[in-house]
């Protein structure tokens, strides 16, 4: 499943970009901050799995403790921040198509959660 919601993110994210490009045919800032704001999700995404199952997956003989598990994930979002600025204030990408960008993630769980409710056989009782 979350193979399937990368694979919708990216190509929300996509479909976006190229409405934003055939909206303001002239103006590269937007959908590149739409694109760019696909990528801060994607680091985001890595950063929040990469958390998750470094808690959840048992230590191994010789594994890192809990301590050096915490300042990986917030050193992974100091990444993300870093992105982010770099993309806002260096790149001068449009701010409101980043944001559009990051939200393709949603709009991909959306589009999931759609397919389970009218999948056959998800276990609902029909009234």
């Amino acid at each position: 499943m979350l193979t399937r919601v990368g694979r919708d993110t990216a190509i929300v994210c996509g479909v976006a970009a190229a409405a934003a490009a055939l909206w303001r045919p002239g103006e590269w800032r937007v959908p590149l901050g739409v694109l760019g704001g696909g990528a801060l999700i994607g680091l985001s995404f890595w950063a929040i799995r990469g958390g998750v199952d470094g808690w959840l997956r048992p230590r191994e003989r010789g594994g890192v403790g809990a301590g050096f598990r915490l300042v990986k994930f917030f050193t992974r979002y100091a990444i993300l921040t870093l992105a982010a600025y770099g993309m806002m204030v260096r790149l001068h990408l449009d701010p409101v198509g980043l944001l559009v960008g990051v939200t393709s993630l949603g709009v991909a769980v959306g589009v999931e959660a759609v397919r389970g409710l009218s999948a056959p056989g998800t276990g609902r009782r029909s009234r």
